[in-house]
């Protein structure tokens, strides 16, 4: 009797043996499954990835490229008189002929006549404005010097997120950019003007430059003072009508730009 049970016994601890040796052969075979698959995704997502980066390098040496160029610009711009700089920052524009320095005085006797001192710019940097930062900063130099008013603040935004700068004007226009990112797709410019009437006093008009129409809803009644607007380009009639729109309804003008 004794006999059969330690046979008994030895069986049961090899049954158990044989389970647990089982186990750690799949369990290995699993992990080896595991890192074959693991290395093959990572050998086919190579290519890929190399491609990815070279675009990227691509792209921040036209980055630096557009850098050099609108640093030079602006060296250029700051060697000029004021009058010099308007001539060629309406030829830059395409207000050099009669009808748009027309439109460009009327706009700006507009902001002489508002009884505030100051104006708050709001400033479309989504990616589509990439092309024209080069200009941005000249033209609306001009503007803000022309209108005899002071510049309080800058709002930029994109994608839902803005942040204003406030100082004196040189400043400001260091501050936005180097801040401003100029990526993005959504033109929030409704989040845009609630932003900035918290993060600044309510000045005595808002600009707008831009080159979309919102992509979030305007509350045109909350806006605390009156909005110029400045869309830029002739081929976006949904800009243009509301821009013009949000000028009219905030007791504003609007001033059509196209860019050259």
């Amino acid at each position: 009797m004794k006999q059969r049970r330690r046979r008994s016994d030895t069986n049961v601890h090899e049954s158990f043996s044989d389970i647990a040796l089982l186990m750690l052969a799949t369990f290995v075979f699993l992990l080896v499954v595991i890192l074959i698959t693991a290395r093959m995704k990572e050998t086919m997502e190579m290519p890929r990835l190399k491609e990815q980066l070279a675009e990227l390098q691509q792209e921040i040496k036209e980055l630096e490229q557009e850098n050099v160029e609108l640093t030079g610009d602006i060296d250029q711009m700051a060697g000029m008189g004021l009058e010099e700089q308007m001539e060629q920052v309406l030829k830059a524009v395409g207000l050099e002929s009669a009808k748009g320095r027309h439109d460009f005085d009327l706009f700006i006797k507009g902001l002489k006549d508002l009884p505030g001192k100051d104006i708050h710019l709001v400033i479309d940097t989504t990616g589509s404005m990439h092309g024209a930062a080069a200009f941005i900063i000249p033209m609306l130099r001009v503007i803000v010097t022309r209108s005899g008013k002071e510049l309080s603040a800058i709002t930029w935004f994109s994608d839902n997120r803005a942040e204003t700068y406030q100082g004196t004007m040189g400043e400001i226009f260091d501050a936005f950019m180097s801040g401003a990112p100029f990526r993005g797709n959504n033109e929030t410019i409704g989040d845009a003007f609630i932003r900035a009437a918290e993060n600044a006093p309510v000045p005595g008009a808002y600009i707008l430059f831009g080159d979309e129409p919102s992509d979030d809803r305007i509350y045109y009644l909350d806006i605390p003072a009156p909005v110029f607007t400045i869309p830029i380009g002739q081929n976006n009639t949904f800009t243009k009508y509301e821009y013009k729109a949000l000028a009219e309804k905030t007791g504003g003008k609007m001033l059509q730009l196209e860019l050259r």
